[in-house]
Formats: structure tokens, C-alpha cells, sequence
């Protein structure tokens, strides 16, 4: 006879291998009764943590198809960057997709001195649907020539570094000035656009641009857009005013019929008054730059060697060139457009605000904050007619 011990281990004997068929019969049951799974109903899992989860697809709601205008201007974004840059140029362009370029879709043209990295490329890409090309800089648009004077060069750097003068000592600062004044259009990549509209890093937009400044420069035949305009440090640009004159004396049959000399000069002409357009932002007519007039006038400035023997900047150069080779009704200020490059600003006044739902503050405009507090309700000062803006003398040559 079998003793009770001997039924017990028969028993569990067979119940045993009742298990082990099960888990190899039945995929359900062995992960069921698996050890790792019994301690986890003790311990608790081992997986990531949730938020590693990714939130699933039904919660998310799609972009609406934007309803895209019948008619587009032959334009682009041009964009001057290093690879370092590629954070500034992300928070820029973000800003012009969501305020302005999610709705229009205007391509993009981007362009080195150096070979885009492949992740400043990623970057970029992850934050439009728009077209976009990478560019490098032929080495003769970017460079000092060979022909400068370096002793010449290297000396006014100096004096310059010596007075404190911004920038004064740098040559890439030059390299970029002199290519923005007369090579950036004449890159392959910028020779199928009309209109662009230069992006800087670190920018702010602080308004919804909820119409087309490309066709609206196009429409109304204008060649220049601005937001911000002030005085030049004179110690950049000590001979550019003599050359200036020099050079309209000798081509007369260039200058423009009711330009904007009033907004350059005072006195007619005879001296400058170191007012520009500050061209970190600015929308403009590519073929201006290619013409005639404007051609003539760069190659001549650029054989003077100012930007080398000097520091002469692309703003007051192509301030001088659209001043006087165009019409005054071709320069447009684009007061409903809030724009932020350290440390200026504009910020649309009174309904312009609310109508582009701008987020800047109406009494920080221009260079500084001022508010007047004369009793409820708050008075805001406009500060666009600070001294130190030149916006009063653009009103004023239509006046």
C-alpha cells in the first residue's frame, strides 16, 4: 500500500507536469503563470517610466489644411548663418512660420562662408513645410581681396580697436558687411527669386502678418522695406559720404527723380546726416540690388576699399543706394510689423497692435522703455521719434 507521502508527491508530480504542458501548449498560460510575472504582481514592473510612453495618436488633433492665396510673389527668406548660429535661427524662423509662414509658405535660402553641418540641415528642416536650400559662398564674394592694403587694413583696425569702435577690429565683420552690400543676390541660388526678406538669428516678431508683403511690395512697385531706422557711428564711415558724392557727380543720369536724399541729408546733400535703414530686417527687390544704378554704385565704393580701410556697413550702403536710386514712394516702413534685434525694437502703436495680436509692450518701442503716467488712463509714449530714430526724417520727405 502507498503511504500518504507517496500520494502527495504523485499528486504534485502530476501536477506539475500538467503545468509544464500547458505552458508549451497554451502561450496565454505560460506567461500567465511565469515566475517574472508572479514577482511583478508583487514587486511592480520594470518597465520605463510612463511618461517614456508615447502619447498616443487618437489625442492628437492635425493642423487644418491652410487655405493658400491664388497668387504668390517670387520670393524667399535669405538667410546669413553659421553652423554655431543654428539656435538663434531656430527661434527665429519659428517665429516667422508661426506668425507669418504657415499660412504663405514662402521658401527659404540659407548660405555659409562654410559647408551646413548635417544637423544645423536637420534643424532646420524639422520647422517647415517650405522649400529649402542650403548655399555656400564663393571665396571671392566672402574674403578680402587680394588687392586691399593689408598694412593699410590691419592699421585702422587697430586705431579702431583703440577707440573702442563696435567691431573695429574684426575682418569677418567686414567680409559679411561688404557681401551683404553687393554679393548676397548674386548667389545661383537667389537668381530664380524677385523679393526676399532677410532673417537674422535672435530675432523677435512679435505681431501675426497676416498678409503678403511680397506681393504687396510687388503690387505698389516698391523696392525697399524697413522697420527700424537710426543714426550710424560716424567713426565707421569717416570718407563713404565724399565717395558718395564723388560718384553721383559722375553719374547724375543715376539718381532717381524724387528720391529720398532728404532722409540721408540735410542740406541737400552736401553732408550726411548718418541716417539708415537697419537692414538686419529688411524686404526687398532683388533686381534693384542687379540693376543699373545700384551695380555702378557698389563696384565704385567697393574699389574705394572703405569696407576694409574703414568698417562700412551694408545698412548705410544700401540706405544710400535706395535712397537715391529709387523714388521715395518705392521705400515702404512697415509699421504694423513688430520686430525685435537687440537692443531695438519696434512695436506697433494703437489699433495696429491689436489688429497682429502683437505681444510687446506699445511703451517699450525703439531703443528704451518710457511710459508717462498723467493720470488714468495710462499714457503711452511712442518712442519710434526718439533722437537717436531717423523715422521723423522718412515722414518728412513726404511732407
Amino acid at each position: 500500500m502507498m503511504t500518504p507521502m507517496r500520494y502527495i508527491l504523485l499528486v504534485l508530480g502530476a501536477i506539475i507536469s500538467i503545468h509544464y504542458i500547458l505552458s508549451f501548449t497554451h502561450e496565454e498560460y505560460g506567461k500567465a503563470t511565469s515566475i517574472s510575472n508572479i514577482a511583478e504582481q508583487w514587486t511592480g514592473s520594470k518597465s520605463d517610466p510612463p511618461y517614456k510612453t508615447p502619447v498616443p495618436d487618437k489625442y492628437y488633433k492635425p493642423d487644418s489644411p491652410m487655405d493658400l492665396q491664388d497668387r504668390k510673389a517670387n520670393a524667399t527668406f535669405v538667410v546669413l548663418a553659421r553652423n554655431t548660429d543654428v539656435i538663434g535661427i531656430m527661434s527665429s524662423m519659428k517665429q516667422i512660420e508661426d506668425r507669418f509662414n504657415r499660412k504663405f509658405q514662402y521658401p527659404y535660402v540659407f548660405l555659409n562662408d562654410e559647408p551646413f553641418s548635417q544637423e544645423f540641415k536637420d534643424h532646420i528642416l524639422a520647422l517647415t513645410n517650405s522649400k529649402v536650400e542650403f548655399g555656400l559662398i564663393p571665396s571671392d564674394h566672402w574674403h578680402q581681396p587680394s588687392w586691399v592694403d593689408e598694412d593699410k587694413a590691419s592699421k585702422s583696425r587697430a586705431d579702431m580697436v583703440k577707440n573702442n569702435v563696435i567691431y573695429g577690429g574684426s575682418v569677418p565683420y567686414r567680409n559679411m558687411c561688404r557681401f551683404n552690400s553687393g554679393f548676397f543676390y548674386r548667389h545661383e541660388l537667389l537668381q530664380q527669386y524677385r523679393y526676399y526678406w532677410r532673417v537674422e538669428p535672435d530675432i523677435k516678431l512679435f505681431c501675426d502678418v497676416d498678409y503678403d508683403p511680397f506681393l504687396m511690395m510687388q503690387d505698389q512697385n516698391k523696392v525697399y522695406g524697413f522697420t527700424i531706422s537710426l543714426y550710424e557711428y560716424q567713426s565707421t564711415i569717416q570718407t563713404l559720404w565724399d565717395d558718395v558724392k564723388t560718384f553721383i557727380t559722375a553719374n547724375p543720369d543715376l539718381v532717381a527723380p524724387g528720391n529720398a536724399m532728404g532722409f540721408l541729408s540735410d542740406d541737400g546733400g552736401d553732408t550726411y546726416n548718418l541716417c539708415h535703414f537697419w537692414s538686419n530686417f529688411e524686404i526687398a527687390d532683388l533686381d534693384f540690388w542687379r540693376g543699373e544704378a545700384y551695380s555702378k554704385f557698389f563696384e565704385y565704393l567697393d574699389e574705394k576699399g572703405g569696407f576694409y580701410y574703414e568698417r562700412w556697413g551694408d545698412a548705410p550702403v544700401h540706405s544710400i543706394g535706395a535712397a537715391l536710386f529709387a523714388k521715395k514712394e518705392q521705400i515702404h516702413f512697415f509699421n504694423d510689423i513688430g520686430y525685435r534685434h537687440e537692443p531695438f525694437q519696434h512695436c506697433p502703436q494703437g489699433n495696429l497692435h491689436a489688429k497682429g495680436k502683437c505681444w510687446c509692450d506699445p511703451g517699450q518701442n525703439f531703443g528704451k522703455y518710457l511710459r508717462a503716467n498723467v493720470g488714468p488712463p495710462l499714457k503711452l509714449i511712442c518712442l519710434d521719434y526718439e533722437w537717436y530714430s531717423c523715422l521723423n526724417r522718412y515722414d518728412k520727405i513726404f511732407s
